[in-house]
């Protein structure tokens, strides 16, 4: 019977060798976008490219507002201090006191508010493709497929951070965003569930301390920063 040698074992060429966007599924991929560090090592340990990737859409679902989620992207906030930050939709008037114990100046945001969702859709698509902003955070509580995809695709015209923050029920739907946490309130800090990310999945939630605020202590001297603004009266402004 004739039996053919085997060749010596070659080592394999590592997914990434081959392209960008193929990893192992053991390990974290490597992002193709550049990432600004979430300023939470541990959590930042868990992110492809160690980061919060920019020019794309990062689905953060929340079991309510308020649980921490601004105290969460404060470092990536300030990262992105020099460039104006753009609150789209929040469910309560930015207050300022709030942001100065966040250590961001109220000038450097922007407050839209919008009566019809399909304008604040339209705000968040300019405001994206115009890549004239820091970072855009936008309350939404539904979203098509259709609008996200939208969404997703009009953050890659820049290299903003993109943050949709969501109910927690969002979690069962599609999205084309490559990173989506959820995020539940725990003592001391939040708890992070990985919902969707380019690697492995992680089954146990991630604890991440997140140290009070002034803001805990001093609500009720707290004032709202002035009126918003509706999306068709800034944008001229944005996207010049």
């Amino acid at each position: 019977m004739l039996f053919q040698q085997q060749q010596p074992h070659q080592s394999r060429p590592l997914p990434e060798s081959l392209h960008p966007s193929l990893w192992l599924a053991s390990q974290l991929a490597h992002s193709t976008a550049r990432c600004i560090d979430t300023g939470h090592p541990v959590l930042s340990a868990q992110l492809p490219g160690g980061g919060w990737p920019t020019g794309t859409l990062i689905d953060l679902m929340l079991q309510q507002p308020g649980i921490g989620e601004l105290r969460l992207l404060r470092p990536a906030l300030l990262h992105a201090a020099g460039r104006r930050i753009v609150l789209l939709q929040p469910p309560h008037p930015p207050q300022a006191l709030a942001l100065a114990a966040l250590g961001i100046s109220p000038s450097q945001l922007i407050w839209i508010r919008a009566s019809r969702s399909s304008d604040a859709l339209w705000a968040a698509e300019q405001v994206l493709r115009s890549g004239s902003c820091g970072a855009v955070l936008f309350w939404q509580n539904h979203a098509r497929g259709e609008t996200l995809r939208r969404l997703h695709l009009a953050a890659q015209s820049g290299e903003s951070l993109f943050f949709m923050l969501r109910p927690l029920a969002a979690a069962q739907d599609s999205s084309p965003a490559p990173l989506r946490l959820s995020l539940r309130p725990a003592a001391g800090g939040v708890s992070i569930e990985f919902v969707k990310r380019r690697g492995p999945l992680r089954e146990a939630p991630l604890f991440l301390p997140l140290t009070p605020s002034l803001l805990q202590r001093h609500a009720t001297l707290d004032r709202p920063l002035p009126a918003p603004v509706t999306a068709r009266s800034v944008l001229p402004e944005l996207v010049q």
